[in-house]
């Protein structure tokens, strides 16, 4: 390719598109928890603690919520930054899809997270 088109060489790939690369001798291994404890700090869950699942058991949420609204914007935001950690964390495919169905009007029972929806509101 560098006969082709001009190019220069980086070094070796560390950290693209949100996505940690660690190269070894015989591995390649990615990861995105940089990406996940911004997208934690971003909406106000930094402090959280970590559970084994992404979502209450049996959690029933509905559009017809009365529970005060949250921002639109930022509830997409967040939304869309899980959609992105989805493909390397499947196991959180189902929750984000979830509360996906919730962008249109996003509720404080939607974002389940008191304190960080009194800080999108």
């Amino acid at each position: 390719m560098a006969a082709r088109f001009r190019m220069s060489d980086l070094g070796a790939l560390s950290y693209s598109l949100g996505i940690e690369v660690t190269q070894g001798k015989e591995e390649l291994t990615l990861g995105h928890s940089a990406y996940a404890s911004k997208l934690l700090e971003w909406s106000g869950m930094a402090e959280s603690k970590p559970c084994v699942t992404p979502m209450e058991e049996r959690l029933k949420l509905t559009k017809a919520s009365t529970a005060v609204r949250v921002d639109t914007t930022l509830y997409r935001s967040i939304v869309g930054g899980l959609h992105y950690l989805v493909h390397m964390r499947p196991d959180i495919a189902f929750t984000v899809g979830y509360v996906s169905r919730f962008m249109e009007d996003p509720r404080d029972d939607h974002l389940g997270y008191s304190e960080a929806a009194a800080a999108l509101r």
